[in-house]
């Protein structure tokens, strides 16, 4: 188990190790296809006539591949934070590469980010082991999924169809709410899949289900709508903005986390009407009829303990 999780934690480092770079690659594809034609910001794609972008692409995909190879040998809870590092890289290369400044808010956020995200690293929980693509389906078709489900994708409808027309342009937390909202579904579907290519690597075939194809339209679905949104965010933003938010975004959720898990309890109600809301006073009566204090040990034998409220006298 330690030396699968260690090769899905090399993985995940080395997949965002080129998913960071493969933005810098593209974001100068993106810049010089807007000199001769309508940027992707407003609807262009005459980035897709561009080999510099295909370059980022590339490595892009190498990346990604990568991440869903380590999906495969390590828990999604750890494979999943460490994205948040490919963060941190286009920053950094976008600093010296594209020489968009570094803000120190913005090396706090990387700072805050890589914090987060080792937390959650540490304390991911183990992962079931499932022995086919059919119960990854039962655990998929719960109400409770069905409903997290519904709720994604109701929300990415309004961010497209109404906020990315109106607001698209203005404010990069919509292309950022769509590309997360629809993220969350990818990891599931990938998930799916690298358990099922593992499987079936193992000689227990899991292509003869519809599931496994089902999990497979919906990644490339998935995939394909990110792609679009995040050519749109790496357009008409600088990288190091771009990556800034995202750094105080996962910051914001990293701490909130943190914060929750390290609340102290609520007391617990007294529903006793008999229970001491008042430090207790006790006293005891010696065989002479004479009223003493009882010690902190407790009261001695043939001594009768007489237990009362402040309101004693």
């Amino acid at each position: 188990m330690y030396s699968s999780n260690l090769k899905g934690f090399i993985l995940a480092v080395v997949s965002s190790a080129f998913i960071g770079s493969s933005f810098i690659i593209k974001k100068k594809g993106l810049r010089r296809a807007g000199v001769s034609g309508p940027r992707a910001s407003v609807g262009g794609y005459g980035y897709l006539l561009e080999p510099l972008w295909w370059i980022g692409m590339i490595t892009m995909v190498v990346g990604e591949i990568a991440n869903f190879v380590a999906y495969i040998y390590a828990p999604a809870g750890l494979v999943t934070p460490l994205g948040a590092l490919s963060i941190i890289v286009s920053a950094v290369l976008a600093h010296f590469l594209l020489k968009e400044k570094l803000q120190k808010m913005g090396m706090l956020g990387c700072l805050l980010c890589i914090v987060g995200s080792t937390v959650i690293v540490l304390h991911s929980p183990e992962e079931r082991s499932l022995s086919s693509v059919e119960e990854i389906w039962e655990l998929a078709i719960q109400p409770a999924f069905l409903l997290y489900t519904a709720s994604v994708v109701a929300v990415t409808l309004v961010l497209i169809l109404y906020c990315s027309p109106r607001y698209g342009q203005t404010n990069i937390l919509i292309y950022i709410g769509i590309c997360s909202m629809i993220g969350s579904l990818t990891v599931m579907s990938i998930k799916a899949i690298g358990i099922a290519i593992k499987l079936t690597l193992e000689g227990t075939n899991q292509l003869k289900y519809f599931q496994t194809w089902i999990f497979g339209m919906v990644a490339v679905t998935c995939i394909i709508t990110q792609l679009n949104y995040l050519n749109m965010d790496y357009s008409g933003q600088s990288v190091t903005s771009i990556a800034s938010e995202l750094c105080g975004f996962i910051t914001v959720l990293s701490g909130t986390a943190i914060l929750h898990s390290t609340r102290e309890p609520d007391l617990p109600l007294i529903t006793d009407l008999y229970t001491p809301l008042s430090p207790k006073v006790s006293w005891y009566i010696q065989s002479n009829g004479e009223w003493k204090q009882k010690d902190e040990d407790g009261s001695a034998p043939n001594f009768i303990t007489v237990l009362r409220q402040d309101y004693f006298k």
